[in-house]
């Protein structure tokens, strides 16, 4: 994932790229504080089925996901305090979130993460920024709504410079406009679609999460495109990579091109799948961290006004 120059989380890259060897017993990944050094993990007898089932947890249907994500996030809650329950709260954490697995699981999830924590508090980064997983727990709290309990802003300096910085990334996003090309050649300005409802969605060809939720998109693209909804899709991989892509799946939604990467900049991210919708005035009402199902996305473009 790194050679696409794309900073996912942390641990989004120990998940996806390595967890199937964490049955072996050792794991080399990118620490928690994001510094270019890499370093050998050693699972436990008891941390490693957590992480085997961790890396399974995508390939389960959504009912059983939910509650294997609970019983995970309470497995790892009992684990004693060393790094690997820190590594581990903060990877279920960012699976938790690609998709609807119930606000309770969520708030488990997030509960885990944030007792982990607490046991371990991690320094900010070599850039002043709050460590990866304090990032994480203000993600949840800002747009998933979860109490963060036992630590709050008020007893945890980089949980609220974390989420000060998601704060000022939002009025960034609210003022930003770009200019980009589709597929087939038309040019789209954000700022020239008032009077329409927008969702502004960033993917790649080879993240699972954007996979799985493009046929939802685009069925409500289908569904709301003549009440005004237009949907624009970013990817920062090139032409020759997304066309045959977008052609195989018959995504009828705008797919733009942004190899340059400055729009991905300009929104600040963090990771993708990301959704930004505006409404007909050009507000930014509602986004998402993560995947989304349909019926989340129908919540999201129900804060701009379609139902």
């Amino acid at each position: 994932m790194i050679r696409h120059r794309f900073h996912l989380r942390v641990t989004r890259l120990l998940l996806v790229a390595g967890f199937c060897l964490a049955v072996m017993g050792t794991l080399v990944v990118r620490p928690l504080d994001l510094s270019a050094q890499k370093q050998t993990i050693e699972w436990s007898d008891q941390e490693k089925p957590i992480a085997v089932g961790l890396h399974g947890l995508r390939g389960l249907p959504d009912d059983v996901r939910a509650t294997t994500t609970k019983d995970l996030a309470l497995k790892i809650r009992q684990l004693p305090a060393v790094p690997n329950k820190l590594r581990l709260a903060n990877g279920l954490a960012n699976l938790s979130t690609e998709g609807d697995f119930g606000f309770d699981t969520l708030q488990e999830v997030t509960a885990t993460l944030a007792r982990a924590l607490r046991e371990q508090p991690l320094p900010a980064q070599k850039n002043g920024d709050p460590a990866e997983a304090y990032m994480e727990l203000a993600e949840l709290a800002r747009y998933e709504h979860v109490q963060t309990a036992p630590l709050s802003a008020s007893n945890t300096p980089q949980l609220a410079a974390a989420l000060a910085k998601l704060e000022v990334e939002d009025q960034h996003r609210q003022q930003a406009d770009f200019t980009l090309t589709d597929l087939q050649g038309k040019s789209w300005t954000l700022k020239e679609l008032r009077g329409k409802v927008v969702l502004v969605n960033f993917w790649a060809t080879w993240c699972p999460p954007c996979r799985k939720e493009m046929p939802d998109l685009d069925a409500l693209y289908k569904k709301f495109k003549d009440q005004g909804l237009v949907i624009l899709a970013i990817s920062d991989e090139e032409a020759t990579k997304v066309t045959p892509f977008i052609a195989e799946r018959k995504i009828s939604y705008p797919i733009l091109l942004d190899p340059g990467r400055k729009v991905n900049e300009l929104f600040e991210l963090h990771g993708i799948p990301k959704s930004f919708v505006y409404d007909r005035d050009g507000k930014l009402v509602a986004q998402s961290i993560d995947m989304r199902t349909q019926k989340q996305f129908l919540e999201l473009l129900g804060q701009a006004g379609l139902k």
